[in-house]
């Protein structure tokens, strides 16, 4: 214990070393607080925006997922190059463009003043909320479920102790983002990434070597989660289940296609980075390689799942969220565990502390500059934006604390889909007013407003009383399809009906060819690449994501 306890002190020693180096003064500009001065080199994007995806979720629910589901739980970690596809080619080149700093801006110029408050103000409650909460709860329960033993000296209580963990947790990460911004944010991520790596990698070579190899992970009997009962399966290295699977049918990819969308492409958590590159070439090349790790990702967080599954076909776990702990208690030993408790910390931190800086962006450039104080000082700015950083660790340590209770209430419970589940309420709708301001010519505002309210109403009718048994993702789809359908019909009409479309009151400037006498933006407006060699390399990288589905189908 004393070693594991020794390797954790000093992994927290370095990151704030490290943080403090990027430490910036009283004269910093918003630029230079907010996006690093846009000075990002491509491996900083990939390796910070792939950090910052990574939470603890993914070890203690997605690996107790894949335990229950098989590889089909893998399609959230390799279907995220769908996302990151059009990110890189379709949304950051408007971005950028555009030289936005924040989402925001983009919906503005597209969709006006009150669609973009409501389209900030959505991202700040769901980011300061669900997402700081989220990440906080799965590092902090991870800690004490693996660890509670060595954080036995804080209390006898699980609850208790966790819950200390993550104000602990929240605090730190919260500090040297105040003190640093983007620039401490992606230099302690470069070291965080390393350390996630290689705890993952240790869990999954050690959970296929109990196994007996790579190969067994096809052999066997296999006992795969259908609702309230287990069945026996030949292998679970399927990524396509039955269409009527209760969580995870082959049918779930086309909801969550689009809600790829909302993450990859209008999260300012993870667009930021984009935003913050050297240049568009600089930003393309680092999505491309981050998709490239999202595949490692899904084998370190997948596999060893799918390998306890086979070691234990004769006396599964009773709780799903077991599974990381009980590979990491019955297989690895001192100093390793540390290593590992590092990794976990890792993930939960790179995932706040980019939460943290985007919260400050979105509330100083999106609202402090825009409504409270629109002469507002780069100094101001920054300062409003720390204190942003302030504000919602109290929002996000009360909801994850929240979290927590409810979690050490019911144990048994598979905790990834709940969460997402919740997300989803807000989701459909940023998805819906990303994809009307970057596709259509002409929308009309007030169906922008309509469409997004709508899509609450909707995912409540569906959850509740149309389709209570609707799988949540393909639910989500269906409840896309129709918000967008409420701004892109009406549009669709308007132009072709009356051939004269009626003035948005706004200038379209996307493109500068663009014929306003269209609905649609043309197809071949609709993609931008910063050389053929890159062009051909996101082709490629989005075939190898068909031959996935083909070859594990």
């Amino acid at each position: 214990m004393g070693l594991d306890f020794g390797i954790v002190i000093i992994y927290f020693i370095i990151i704030f070393a490290m943080a403090l180096t990027g430490r910036q003064g009283k004269d910093i500009t918003k630029e230079e607080y907010f996006l690093s001065n846009r000075n990002l080199r491509w491996y900083s994007v990939a390796i910070s925006s792939i950090a910052t995806n990574i939470n603890g979720y993914q070890f203690l629910g997605m690996m107790g997922s894949a335990y229950l589901y098989g590889l089909a739980q893998a399609q959230l970690e390799i279907d995220a190059v769908q996302g990151i596809f059009m990110a890189a080619f379709i949304f950051v080149p408007l971005y950028i463009k555009d030289k936005v700093i924040t989402v925001t801006q983009f919906i503005k110029k597209r969709l006006g003043d009150t669609v973009a408050l409501i389209y900030s103000s959505a991202s700040l409650f769901l980011l300061s909320t669900v997402g700081l909460g989220a990440a906080l709860f799965w590092g902090a329960y991870a800690a004490e479920v693996v660890f509670g033993d060595y954080f036995s000296f804080i209390s006898d209580s699980r609850l208790i102790r966790a819950a200390i963990i993550l104000v602990f947790l929240g605090v730190f990460s919260a500090t040297y983002t105040y003190l640093g911004g983007l620039a401490a944010v992606v230099k302690t991520d470069l070291i965080q990434f390393a350390i996630l790596l290689i705890g993952g990698s240790v869990i999954t070579y050690v959970a296929v070597q109990h196994l007996g190899g790579w190969s067994e992970l096809y052999n066997g009997s296999y006992k795969l989660k259908w609702g309230d009962e287990f069945r026996e399966v030949d292998n679970l290295m399927h990524l396509h289940l039955p269409a009527d699977h209760p969580k995870l049918p082959w049918t779930f990819m086309f909801g969550l296609f689009l809600l790829n969308i909302n993450y990859w492409c209008a999260n300012q958590t993870v667009v930021q980075r984009s935003l913050a590159a050297r240049s568009l070439k600089e930003a393309q090349i680092g999505l491309m390689v981050g998709g490239l790790m999202k595949y490692y990702m899904a084998i370190i967080i997948i596999i060893p799942g799918i390998a306890l599954a086979g070691i234990l076909a004769d006396n599964p776990l009773q709780e799903p969220d077991m599974t990381f702990p009980y590979l990491v208690k019955e297989y690895l030993g001192t100093g390793m565990r540390g290593i590992i408790l590092c990794a976990l910390f890792a993930s939960l931190m790179s995932t706040v502390d980019s939460t943290f800086n985007s919260l400050a962006t979105l509330f100083s450039v999106d609202i402090y500059k825009e409504y409270i104080n629109k002469e507002a000082t780069d100094k101001q700015m920054v300062r409003v934006g720390r204190n942003t950083i302030l504000f919602t660790l109290i929002t996000g340590v009360s909801m994850g604390l929240l979290l927590l209770s409810y979690k050490f209430a019911d144990q048994q419970s598979a905790f990834t889909h709940t969460l997402n589940e919740i997300r989803y309420y807000v989701n459909c709708g940023l998805v819906v007013l990303i994809c009307a301001a970057a596709f259509l010519v002409a929308p009309k505002k007030h169906l922008a407003i309509i469409a997004f309210f709508s899509t609450v109403f909707l995912q409540f009718m569906f959850s509740f009383y149309l389709f209570p048994e609707m799988n949540y993702f393909v639910r989500a789809m269906w409840v896309i399809i129709i918000g967008f359908g409420l701004i892109a019909i009406p549009t669709i009409i308007n132009v072709y009906g009356n051939n004269k479309p009626e003035d948005n009151e706004r200038t379209l400037d996307m493109v500068e060819t663009e014929n306003p006498n269209r609905a649609f933006r043309k197809w071949k407006d609709i993609f931008a690449f910063a050389s053929p060699q890159i062009k051909w390399a996101g082709i490629g990288l989005i075939l190898s994501l068909v031959l996935l589905h083909v070859i594990f189908h």
